[in-house]
């Protein structure tokens, strides 16, 4: 591959080293001239080394094009439909451009966002400075993902006047200092004005390229060196700050993924998909907020030193944007490695008038400690081994069954998944891998030898993905046990990093790193676990909606397809105990108050997300605000009796519910699976 990027790129990195950088201004940013040529290596990435080797066409560039419009003005709200008609002369000539080496179409419509939105800055800074109307009958329309862009000037303005309007209505229900709401919301497009005047010509070329590769698929990336030294961080979990991976959606800055062992974890207060709008530093800080913010620059007010506290004001997930923000107190830390390890307990529950011994081993990610491996220290960690001690101690204190526990593992190490797996079994294939070229190689567990071959029960959820998947896929497929719980994400594509550097020896700045997907994993029974995930033989209701979270509700993911299956027995058939467990588990969970809970969490959660505006008065929303906030409080206290611990009154400090009611269940199906294998 580097040899083919060596000889294209010759010429062009000779022009390039003759060019000199043009100077950036304000509202007025040209590409640098390292810029071609990483556009010219990405693209040659993308259309030779790609699982679907993307030939780049004008489908490709109506793509790109309309990615690269949402990303920079998804909600509408800041060009106008004279711009975007404007633009449209780009969508069928990106592919050509960006072949050449021609940038200034991302450019040209990422200055005028830059324009618009200071405008849009300008007339909101006006806007704060007269009386505001605090009742009327206006609707201000928030989500504007699906409208028409806006035509005139006018219909912008009459939309932002009503934008500030709703600020200072939601400021005004919480406070009635109106003075300091005028200086929160002036300081809020100030802030995002200063953001603006920052901009660089490699912020520009960042967002255009991430728009190019998502348009490829979701997990194909463009990361600039800034971004790449980040990612980087990120993934050899030296960061500190909170250990959460956050998203820009619309304004709002969401809460992707949480890492496990991080504080935000160990908290148990902030979740995926909370919405912050505030940062405060230290226990006594002021609030800065950050609504409209770019990502990096809330990275930056969240991370920080070891020891010290970061405040977070939160939307929680699934509320509507009335809700008043909770406040979530964190403690920076390291993601220390040893909270990532497998863990294990042992439960003893009873079960018909029967007692049974669990053994449940939770494993937050498949680890492996490659540096040790290679060194030959035989006291590497890795998933498989510590599952293996932790099922070897099961044995001798006598458990009836195991319950392996995937929820909300995001994957790791395919060496790791295939040696886990071999723990149930006794030999053969575990997951196909299928290349861009067709080729197929099986990967198999070599070891003859079965660590536990007790009663078997897996637990994923819709965060569970990738390794996580070929394991409980190949557990289902050789009815080794069974699997419980949420359908899984749908993550089956393999991504290489690529250090795009390394393909023009000479060039003395860092050009980036592309992340491509090259391969697919494929299940033993010949099933991609690609855009599917793994469906479990007993179904858990998911406040995470598929079409929402998930592989499947990304536009561009590749698709689940089918190869042939590979050679292995089965090793039993578990179809009628399935049968059984999942009447006996709808039965169950009819009188269980905590799925009748998540049930109500699943409603909210649609309702808030089909809804698409509010109405600008201050008296219906402070009475919906309010209504919503005594709802939440009686239903917070009503689980805390379930408990068996004493009511919180308004206004008292809320300590996080221990409950795990999913376990609870995988518990007791773990105990009916025992019973029926026995007889």
């Amino acid at each position: 591959m580097k040899k083919s990027i060596f000889l294209f790129f010759g010429l062009l990195l000779f022009s390039i080293a003759a060019c000199s950088n043009k100077p950036i201004t304000f509202g007025n940013l040209e590409p640098e001239s390292k810029h071609a040529l990483v556009a010219n290596i990405f693209v040659n990435a993308i259309e030779n080394y790609h699982y679907n080797k993307v030939k780049l066409t004008d489908s490709i560039s109506s793509r790109v094009f309309n990615e690269y419009i949402k990303s920079l003005d998804g909600n509408r709200a800041i060009f106008l439909q004279t711009d975007i008609s404007e633009f449209e002369n780009f969508r069928y000539s990106l592919d050509d451009a960006i072949k050449s080496g021609n940038l200034q179409p991302a450019y040209t419509i990422y200055n005028r966002y830059i324009t618009r939105l200071n405008e849009r800055i300008d007339f909101s800074l006006e806007q704060i400075k007269k009386p505001v109307v605090y009742e009327s009958a206006d609707l201000y329309v928030y989500n504007r993902e699906n409208e028409p862009w806006f035509k005139t000037v006018s219909e912008l303005d009459n939309y932002w006047n009503k934008r500030i309007r709703y600020d200072f209505i939601s400021l005004k229900i919480s406070s009635d200092d109106e003075k300091r709401h005028s200086e929160t919301i002036t300081r809020r497009y100030e802030n995002l004005k200063s953001q603006l005047s920052k901009t660089k010509s490699e912020d520009v070329f960042q967002t255009f390229l991430s728009a190019f590769a998502k348009s490829i698929d979701p997990h194909t990336a463009y990361f600039s060196p800034r971004a790449a030294a980040d990612f980087n961080i990120d993934m050899s979990n030296s960061l500190e700050g909170i250990g959460a991976r956050l998203q820009t959606e619309n304004d709002y800055t969401r809460v992707a993924s949480i890492v496990t062992g991080g504080p935000a974890d160990k908290g148990k207060e902030l979740a995926v998909n909370d919405r912050i709008v505030g940062v405060a530093q230290g226990d006594k800080g002021e609030f800065e907020d950050v609504l409209g913010w770019r990502i990096d620059d809330v990275v930056s007010k969240i991370r920080g030193a070891k020891g010290t506290v970061v405040r977070l004001q939160v939307i929680p997930a699934g509320a509507d944007i009335n809700t008043t923000p909770v406040i979530i107190r964190i403690v920076r830390d390291k993601v220390i490695l040893e909270d990532q390890l497998a863990k294990s307990e042992v439960k003893t529950i009873q079960k018909d008038g029967k007692p049974y011994k669990i053994g449940i081993i939770s494993i937050p990610s498949f680890y492996i400690d490659f540096a040790a491996l290679r060194k030959g220290d035989p006291n590497y960690n890795s998933t498989s081994k510590d599952v293996k001690k932790a099922l070897e101690l099961f044995k001798s204190s006598g458990v009836d069954g195991v319950i392996i526990d995937l929820r909300n593992n995001g994957g790791g190490s395919l060496k790791e998944a295939i040696e886990l797996t071999g723990l149930f079994i006794n030999g053969g294939p575990v997951v196909q891998v299928r290349e861009g070229n067709g080729k197929i190689d099986i990967n198999r567990d070599e070891d003859p030898n079965i660590t536990w071959d007790g009663p078997l029960t897996v637990m994923i959820n819709r965060f569970s993905a990738s390794a996580s998947e070929i394991f409980a896929g190949a557990i289902q497929d050789y009815g080794r046990g069974v699997v419980i719980g949420e359908q899984s994400y749908g993550k089956g594509t393999v991504q290489s990093g690529i250090d795009l550097s390394e393909f023009v020896p000479g060039f003395k700045e860092p050009l980036g790193q592309l992340n491509l997907t090259m391969a697919k994993f494929y299940r033993i029974n010949g099933g991609s676990t690609q855009h599917k995930g793994i469906i479990p033989d007993v179904i858990f209701p998911s406040a995470f909606p598929i079409e929402v979270f998930g592989e499947s509700s990304e536009p561009f993911a590749l698709t689940w397809d089918q190869i042939g299956a590979a050679s292995y027995k089965r090793i039993s058939d578990l179809s009628t105990s399935i049968n059984q467990i999942t009447t006996n588990y709808q039965i169950r969970k009819k009188s269980n108050p905590e799925f009748n809970y998540l049930y109500e969490d699943i409603q909210r959660f649609e309702k808030n997300r089909n809804e698409k505006s509010v109405v600008l008065s201050e008296i219906t929303l402070r009475a919906e605000r309010q209504k919503s906030e005594e709802e939440e409080l009686n239903r917070y206290n009503a689980r805390r009796k379930l408990q068996g611990l004493p009511a919180v009154a308004k206004g008292e400090t809320r300590p996080v519910l221990e409950t795990d009611f999913m376990k609870d269940e995988g518990l007791l199906i773990t105990a009916e699976l025992i019973a029926m294998l026995k007889n």
